[in-house]
């Protein structure tokens, strides 16, 4: 059997604000924009540069239930972790870009990390994981 978890829905206040953070803030590529009349919403997916793997699908909350998680949606956790192959030049990026970073860089025993918050204020850790980390080997 071969499953995969192919997206990652992540609320939105505004498909259009999230689009331009994402692209323009952390380079990601815009997959797919595509309107849904008979829901009157947009199906919009996002990938980092260089990814093959899962896809963030940014979702607008359609209801107020929905609008209390925007930017929340673990509850104050790290959310989403974007693994990079040079920490460094990534981290420099985004901070020249205006991403605020809540945590500093640290280096740990599985790589180099630090945490910064989307624009709605969701924890992502930005990492770099060693070589022979187990997600690292899985890769080769």
């Amino acid at each position: 059997m071969i499953q995969s978890i192919v997206h990652i829905a992540l609320v939105v206040k505004d498909y259009d604000e999230a689009i331009a953070f994402y692209t323009e803030k952390l380079n990601f590529t815009l997959i797919e924009d595509t309107y849904q009349p008979e829901q009157d919403k947009r199906w919009v997916v996002v990938s980092p540069p260089g990814s093959v793997g899962t896809t963030i699908l940014l979702a607008r909350a359609s209801k107020p239930e929905q609008e209390l998680f925007i930017g929340n949606q673990s509850g104050g956790r790290v959310f989403l972790f974007l693994n990079t192959d040079d920490f460094w030049r990534d981290y420099n990026e985004m901070v020249s870009k205006g991403i605020e970073f809540v945590r500093e860089p640290k280096e740990q025993s599985y790589g180099t990390v630090a945490v910064f918050k989307d624009l709605y204020g969701n924890l992502w850790d930005l990492l770099e994981l060693k070589e022979d980390h187990p997600i690292m080997k899985r890769m080769k």
